[in-house]
């Protein structure tokens, strides 16, 4: 149950004082969710900003059909949490769900607004973590209109490969924007 990992990611994020960054570590706590468990239930406000220290976790909602289409998938090092959920305190329409058994560290809402109003600096790391993953979804909002399904997976494939290993094609499927069949005709044999 080290925190080193959340400490270099604190420290990637330019919080460089140690003494910081292990204040605001002190203040997460460890939590661990098996496979198969959800984080976090559409229905219920998201009130935990959780660093993902190991496992993968998937994030899905259900379109107008009832068929669940994943919105992100999730590794080791990532920050998961559902943004609009967690801040505006409305009703989460995303279920994040464990694809392994995973183990990370969290702090809730409340936790996380009074260290930012305590620590400058680490206002300044969740702007930066919070632009990150805003650019991060407007690029993928983009690939979806200006590349080809093969061309986003072979960049998933770069950029993610172990994701593969841990999650079921349906959902890699889903998340590219193609079905299960139109997926297996992009796949190397």
């Amino acid at each position: 149950m080290s925190k080193e990992r959340l400490l270099e990611f604190f420290q990637r994020g330019n919080l460089n004082s140690p003494a910081i960054r292990n204040e605001i570590a002190g203040h997460f706590a460890f939590k661990t969710v098996a496979k198969g468990q959800l984080l976090l239930v559409a229905g219920k406000i998201s009130d935990e900003y959780f660093f993902l220290d190991k496992g993968y976790l998937r994030c899905f909602a259900y379109d107008t059909e009832g068929n669940e289409v994943t919105t992100n998938l999730c590794s080791p090092g990532q920050i998961v949490f559902e943004i609009s959920s967690f801040f505006n305190r409305t009703r989460s329409q995303e279920n994040i769900q464990a694809l392994t058994d995973c183990e990370g560290w969290f702090i809730n809402f409340e936790q996380l607004n009074n260290l930012f109003h305590a620590l400058p600096e680490f206002r300044e790391f969740g702007r930066g973590v919070l632009v990150k993953g805003f650019a991060a979804l407007k690029t993928r909002m983009l690939t979806m209109i200006t590349e080809t399904a093969e061309e986003r997976y072979d960049h998933l494939l770069k950029t993610n490969p172990e994701i593969f290993q841990h999650t079921p094609l349906k959902n890699i499927a889903s998340y590219l924007g193609v079905t299960d069949t139109s997926l297996s005709r992009i796949t190397p044999k």
